[in-house]
């Protein structure tokens, strides 16, 4: 299955999803207590692995973190090899004063917002959509 490739389709049909919970980032020098099913993300670094988890998983788990934030998903099937996409969404919520951590997953771009902002970027990124 190849996904879209065309920006302008592409940000007409974002249809972002905000997900239930609060998620953060974290790093560990061995997983091997964490339950991998229980993971969103994880990816080896020099210093360690960078987890993302839901809130409570993590505090379940003791492990340190700093940024709370909300996963939106942008639904469209965006092909990896798309140009502009992230470009296009991190302007319009910097515009806002929203930071995003951005994540490419096969299928879709994953976007974490500070908890905060969670519905201002919603909005931002239907705004985009709309455009």
């Amino acid at each position: 299955m190849i996904g879209e490739t065309n920006l302008d389709q592409l940000l007409k049909t974002i249809e972002p999803k905000l997900h239930e919970g609060d998620y953060i980032f974290c790093t560990v020098k061995d997983f091997k207590k964490t339950n991998l099913s229980e993971v969103i993300l994880f990816f080896r670094e020099e210093e360690g692995f960078t987890l993302i988890l839901e809130k409570k998983v993590a505090d379940s788990l003791q492990l340190e973190y700093t940024f709370i934030s909300s996963w939106i998903t942008l639904t469209v099937h965006s092909s990896l090899e798309a140009v502009g996409l992230t470009a296009s969404f991190s302007k319009a919520l910097a515009n806002e004063n929203i930071s995003c951590n951005v994540v490419a997953g096969y299928f879709h771009d994953h976007i974490f917002v500070n908890k905060k902002d969670a519905e201002k970027a919603m909005t931002v990124l239907h705004n985009l959509s709309a455009s």
